[in-house]
């Protein structure tokens, strides 16, 4: 496998920024790129001094998806089907399981596998400039990387089906009114206003934000019984931890917490 730099990482304070840096190939995923995407985030997933992940592009790109070049000789049918398997899927797990908050910041062109790494990010600010499509139905393909599970959480059913089945380019705008969200910076405004948000989540009760990610991911499909016996179980974790101390002991004391993500 080639040793391309492809993805490069930063830390400021207890954010760990990890970036795309293919702007050349408007930051697609080769075999290479998704090694070493996958290689940053488990990284980062594992540093117990990271206490919010920011997953963001260099150039007009946050990702557009699949290295279609790559693609053409990587095999069809169940060759596609292992790929998504071995090499999309534990990128997905990854965002989604992530024990912090990872926020996905949308600097220019989403698309296909690139949108849906976005949506599985916690947090997602966009640059006013940055554009969204789901493509997959334009090369005459079904949706991978998780997106038919994160899209109609996000956005709906209806929303999910239509973006899906007759993809077209979103602007932000339009993509903030359909849910897909939560944030839209002017493009000169973007990268400090990315690192504001991070770093506030960072300084969070970063056990408790793993404990609700685990909640909420785990109720999207259950029962209700095992949706509440699952925050029960979050619930005992996290009254367990300094966090919680120190923000019950702040609280009384009606003066801003201090976490430590312990």
């Amino acid at each position: 496998m080639p040793n391309t730099p492809a993805v490069t990482t930063s830390t400021r304070g207890n954010v760990r920024t990890v970036r795309l840096d293919r702007p050349a190939r408007m930051n697609s995923l080769d075999l290479n790129a998704k090694s070493q995407l996958l290689d940053a985030l488990r990284a980062a997933a594992d540093d117990p001094d990271v206490r919010a992940v920011v997953l963001t592009g260099t150039g007009r790109a946050f990702c557009v998806g699949q290295d279609l070049g790559e693609a053409r000789s990587a095999g069809y049918g169940q060759a596609m089907a292992d790929a998504v398997r071995e090499q999309y899927n534990p990128l997905v797990r990854t965002l989604l399981t992530m024990p912090k908050p990872v926020v996905a910041a949308v600097n220019g062109v989403a698309a296909g596998a690139g949108m849906a790494l976005a949506l599985a990010c916690d947090i997602r600010i966009a640059a006013s400039s940055a554009t969204f499509t789901t493509a997959f139905a334009g090369i005459g393909l079904s949706c991978d990387t998780g997106i038919s599970w994160t899209l109609p959480r996000v956005a709906g059913r209806a929303v999910a089906l239509d973006l899906l089945l007759r993809p077209r380019l979103l602007g932000a705008a339009e993509a903030l009114g359909l849910g897909l969200l939560h944030q839209v910076v002017a493009d000169e405004d973007f990268e400090g206003t990315v690192h504001r948000s991070a770093a506030e989540l960072a300084a969070g009760p970063t056990r408790a934000f793993a404990a609700m990610k685990t909640a909420v991911t785990f109720a999207s499909g259950p029962t209700l019984d095992a949706a509440l016996e699952c925050e029960a179980a979050q619930i005992a974790l996290t009254g367990a931890t300094d966090d919680y101390r120190a923000g019950l002991d702040a609280f009384l004391a009606k003066r801003a917490p201090a976490f430590t993500g312990r």
